[in-house]
């Protein structure tokens, strides 16, 4: 599995991603939210659930909701910038939707890469980002190399490897590559899963496939309730056999999104705040485009004709269900998770929005 957000569970009816998308974006409106970010959080979470990743699509959106009327989330305003280089960009977002602060990093690289060759945004601060996966397209299509990872500095639920205690979050790693045909898409976390799918199981009664968890004792467990409430923590990548390996990556992602951003958990920050790092790269930059993706679509054929195990399909690249996913979606309609729309009902009864109909 490439994608640790994905879910198959209990899907309901496809519904018309125009139709769908008016009404997110009507809904996070009618809490005050400016347009620029109701879009971009109704964009993230339709296009999440568009390319398979429904524990991050519109099953978020009634927490999200929330958040706006707690006042955990921000509505309106800007983010705060620390620091401007020209290619090197520091902010602080000052809890506004991660959505719409990506989609804005990514705006502020377009319009430098050219000039500079690889743009990094750092972004402390943030709240929830949603699936990084879905930002990735918008730069690949455009033959653009991009890194995306991100760490929540107040969560815990990933012990180091050899230790007990939980410490980091699962600390996802994204990246897209440009090929010659559909790109490259890689969205895994640091951990063998995530806080969120660990929520969703409890409250769905069900447990992990595999013991991909450790109780607070350190034994392993395929019980979610040992990390949502029992004080225990998710595996690493790698489990207890080689668990190093996660545990490297969440460093390092913990380094690029607190250290270069400048706050994180040393400042012991309350409620969800997320940390971002995104670094585009413009071939064009390097050896150019075509030298690039000659490269890249070389080692997609070659994983496409590689053989695969006895009774199982073609090898398949990181993404490439994704995509496949995603143009289904725009053609017949977007499935979502059972419950999704009943989750929603009451905040579309008081914004006085109709439902959107199934398809």
């Amino acid at each position: 599995m490439f994608n640790h957000m994905t879910s198959n569970t209990d899907i309901s009816p496809r519904f018309a991603l125009p139709e769908l998308t008016r009404f997110v974006t009507a809904l996070f409106r009618a809490t005050g939210m400016d347009a620029g970010k109701a879009e971009a959080i109704a964009d993230s979470l339709i296009t999440a659930d568009s390319m398979g990743h429904s524990t991050h699509g519109l099953a978020l959106a009634a927490w999200y909701l929330d958040a706006v009327k707690s006042g955990v989330m921000a509505i309106n305003g800007d983010m705060r910038v620390v620091n401007d280089r020209g290619a090197c960009i520091t902010w602080d977002g000052l809890r506004l939707p991660g959505s719409w602060l990506i989609s804005r990093a990514i705006d502020t690289a377009l319009e430098r890469i050219e000039q500079h060759g690889v743009v990094t945004v750092a972004i402390a601060n943030s709240h929830h980002t949603g699936a990084l996966a879905v930002y990735l397209p918008r730069l690949t299509e455009r033959g653009l190399l991009v890194q995306l990872v991100c760490s929540s500095p107040a969560a815990r639920g990933v012990a180091p490897f050899g230790g007990t205690e939980p410490l980091f979050s699962p600390n996802p790693i994204a990246a897209g590559i440009p090929t010659q045909g559909d790109p490259i898409l890689l969205d895994v976390s640091s951990s063998i899963t995530t806080l969120n799918s660990a929520r969703q199981l409890v409250v769905r009664g069900e447990r992990f496939p595999a013991k991909w968890a450790m109780d607070a004792q350190g034994q392993p467990s395929d019980d979610p309730n040992a990390v949502v409430s029992g004080g225990g923590s998710l595996l690493p990548v790698g489990g207890f056999d080689h668990g190093h390996k996660g545990y490297g990556m969440a460093l390092l992602v913990e380094a690029l999104t607190q250290g270069l951003s400048g706050q994180g958990r040393v400042d012991q920050p309350k409620g969800t705040p997320v940390n971002i790092f995104l670094q585009v790269t413009d071939p064009g930059a390097f050896a150019g485009l075509d030298a690039f993706t000659r490269q890249s679509q070389w080692l997609v054929d070659a994983c496409h004709a590689n053989k695969p195990l006895p009774g199982r399909p073609r090898v398949r690249l990181p993404g490439e269900h994704a995509m496949a996913r995603q143009r289904q979606a725009t053609a017949d309609g977007v499935s979502l998770t059972a419950g999704v729309m009943d989750a929603l009902r009451p905040a579309a009864l008081a914004a006085g929005l109709a439902l959107p109909q199934a398809l």
